[in-house]
């Protein structure tokens, strides 16, 4: 007699030799006997359309009732169907966390950073610097921001920017390419490692500003600049205060 244990599943059969050979298993599970017995097939419409024949669904009440190959069958598909559905809840909340920490929207779609400056460039016939860039691809058509939150990073921007040009103006050293990196670390924070902003993922901080590149490092004179400012504000507040 041939025998084999499945966990806690003993599966007894007959022997090739027996009389209702292949016509009737008993099934030991515990001290209880279950006859192997499976549903009766029916015919179950597909979403194609087309008909299938099958045993139909399987609840988990119904599982202890099958014979003990078809539970394992049935609880091996369970579970995969369950680590399947965890993992892309899974991936589902890490797109949304990440998501909700954007900054602002990607708005160019399938076009790259690098066609539109090159389409903007042969059209205006200048260079376009990274402030610019991001004028263009957050504005509509009418020239409006796309969002609240386009508006207000624009503001700051423009804000940052009229303070330093107020100081390249008495330094001839600074480089107007160099204030539109400081501006955009200030208002957006540093891109991460290997990237550069509103430059796509193709191109690296070595790339774009090249080796020993100190494009977020004021001069001296800058520096000097900002502090003085800084304290003329201070005096400012404190003589309207007195007031």
């Amino acid at each position: 007699m041939r025998r084999r244990r499945l966990r806690d599943l003993s599966i007894v059969q007959n022997t090739p030799n027996s009389e209702e050979e292949n016509s009737e298993q008993q099934t030991v599970i515990g001290s209880s006997s279950v006859p192997e017995t499976l549903d009766e097939p029916a015919e179950f419409q597909t979403e194609s359309g087309g008909m299938r024949r099958g045993r139909g669904r399987t609840l988990l009440k119904d599982l202890d009732d099958l014979n003990p190959i078809e539970s394992v069958k049935e609880r091996f598909a369970l579970e995969v169907s369950d680590d399947y559905i965890k993992k892309a809840l899974d991936y589902e909340q890490v797109g949304t966390s990440s998501r909700q920490k954007q900054k602002f929207t990607h708005t160019t779609g399938s076009i790259s950073f690098a066609s539109i400056v090159e389409a903007e460039e042969v059209s205006s016939g200048q260079k376009v610097r990274r402030l610019q860039l991001f004028e263009i691809t957050h504005r509509k058509k009418d020239g409006s921001p796309m969002t609240s939150k386009a508006r207000q990073i624009m503001e700051k921007l423009k804000e940052k920017k009229v303070g330093y040009e107020a100081i390249a103006s008495t330094d001839s050293s600074v480089n107007l390419e160099n204030i539109d990196n400081r501006i955009i670390t200030e208002v957006l924070g540093p891109k991460r490692y290997g990237r550069v902003r509103f430059q796509g993922s193709g191109v690296t901080p070595t790339q774009y500003f090249g080796y020993g590149s100190q494009q977020y490092m004021p001069s001296r004179s800058q520096a000097q600049a900002e502090v003085q400012r800084l304290r003329d504000q201070i005096a400012h507040m404190q003589a309207s205060t007195v007031e």
